[in-house]
């Protein structure tokens, strides 16, 4: 779970370009003297920085933004996600409150805000950010934050599977191949008995994206409850070549199935 949790957050991260802009010698090519512009452009390849997992740079690429233009609530949100991965929760609260509180309408600091509570122990707490995000009519992605609901909300309360289920189910109207949620609500229907329809979840998630030792886990123990044996095997198979020093699979080998 570990895992995932850690790829939805550089999925769900305040980052708006996927494209890493053109560096040499320090200066961003197109650079232009606006305050605001480089301010974006440097908050944006901090962003990059961030999904690469060197913060040290995107630290430095933050501070570039915030001295170009101090008044620029991006950088302070994107601050705030540096600083929680850091583990320096005082730091990333005190950006986020920043970025806040410059811009408070905004839907993706509020997004990146509620996942920062999410992650420092206050799950609860972060629903209400999510909710802001996603009644902000102008939001770009609403259903990660839905799907960002749906696991605090579990965080919060694992057998909470009535609310985080709607939360799930809401993201994937809106979006039908969010991974996390399909994922999500398949664990939540093997827990209420409906093995058919968590089948059909995991399945699609498992050819969406490279299966991880939790959705093949889950598979083998769906197809374990349905009595297909050649299929339960297949996901073992897996498991034991993909993660074999993973928890998933130590539970197989000692037969700990649930």
């Amino acid at each position: 779970m570990k895992k995932i949790f850690y790829a939805l957050v550089l999925a769900l991260s305040a980052c708006s370009s996927s494209k890493e802009p053109t560096v040499e010698t320090g200066t961003v090519v197109g650079e232009v003297s606006d305050p605001r512009n480089r301010a974006r452009v440097h908050t944006e390849l901090a962003g990059v920085y961030f999904e690469r997992g060197n913060m040290a740079i995107a630290l430095e690429e933050l501070r570039t933004a915030t001295a170009a233009d101090s008044s620029y609530p991006q950088a302070y949100s994107m601050f705030g996600l540096v600083y929680m991965e850091l583990k320096e929760n005082d730091r990333a609260e005190e950006n986020f409150q920043r970025a806040l509180s410059l811009s408070p309408n905004d839907p993706d600091i509020a997004h990146n805000y509620g996942w920062f509570l999410c992650n420092s122990g206050q799950a609860p707490a972060s629903i209400k950010y999510f909710l802001q995000a996603i009644r902000n009519p102008l939001y770009a992605s609403p259903w990660r934050s839905y799907s960002a609901a749906g696991v605090c909300t579990l965080r919060a309360n694992p057998n909470n599977l009535q609310d985080a289920q709607e939360f799930f189910q809401r993201a994937l109207k809106i979006e039908p191949d969010e991974p996390t949620a399909m994922l999500q609500l398949a664990q939540i229907r093997y827990r209420q008995g409906n093995m058919d329809e968590s089948r059909k979840l995991i399945t699609r998630y498992n050819k969406l994206v490279t299966p991880s030792a939790e959705s093949l886990w889950l598979g083998l123990r769906v197809e374990r409850r349905l009595g297909q044996r050649v299929a339960e095997q297949s996901y073992a198979n897996q498991l034991r070549r993909r993660y074999p020093g993973s928890p998933e699979y130590q539970a197989l080998q000692k037969g700990q199935y649930d």
